[in-house]
């Protein structure tokens, strides 16, 4: 894509600016860092336009609070006190489950189970009524995995969103299902991590 010209054009019917328009359902899979990153960035850019963005964090634990929802939630904050309401858009950062996802130590799988199958039924029903431009499904593809969250329905809620709703799923080993039905997938590849060499993660880089 040359000067950010696509290489094919489809005979689809619909002229440029709609094409261009047109929601994404976004992947960020693959062993190596920067799959959550990447999707805090999206949430900034949404931000910046005056998007109202949606953060739905699953299996970290509730008690668990990250550098960019501190950020987030401050954006938040300055779009809410703008009483003309120019700068940026609205925030909602929502944890749809508890437990890290390669612990998930505290309470009983059940209480996990049930936790994220309700934290998908909210997403849904704000997919219903429009009440995000971007949704940012943070590790989704765990609960996905651990047959929490049942793929058809995943893969036939997000294809079949209304109006121009983008969503943006995180998480390692995509669903095979989930990566045909995205418009766009990023793989994350590890090629040197620090906790290779026993380092442990550090303030201001994992959090």
């Amino acid at each position: 894509m040359p000067q950010g010209i696509p290489d094919v054009v489809p005979a689809d019917g619909l002229t440029t600016r709609q094409r261009r328009n047109r929601p994404l359902l976004m992947v960020h899979t693959g062993d190596g860092k920067g799959k959550s990153t990447a999707a805090f960035g999206l949430a900034l850019r949404g931000w910046n336009q005056g998007w109202s963005v949606g953060v739905f964090q699953f299996v970290k634990s509730a008690k668990w609070r990250i550098g960019e929802q501190t950020a987030l939630e401050s954006l938040d904050a300055l779009h809410r006190a703008d009483a003309t309401g120019r700068t940026g858009g609205p925030i909602e950062w929502h944890k749809m489950g508890s437990g890290w996802s390669w612990t998930r130590r505290d309470g009983a799988e059940t209480d996990h189970a049930a936790e994220a199958a309700e934290g998908w039924a909210e997403i849904k029903r704000r997919l219903v009524q429009g009440r995000h431009r971007l949704y940012v499904l943070d590790e989704f593809t765990y609960p996905i995995a651990w047959g929490w969250v049942d793929i058809a329905d995943v893969v036939h809620t997000l294809t079949h969103r209304a109006d121009d709703q983008h969503v943006v799923v995180t998480g390692r080993r995509a669903h095979p299902d989930l990566l045909a039905a995205a418009d766009l997938v990023t793989e994350m590849t590890k090629v040197k991590h620090p906790m290779d060499a026993g380092q442990k993660g550090q303030r201001g880089i994992e959090w």
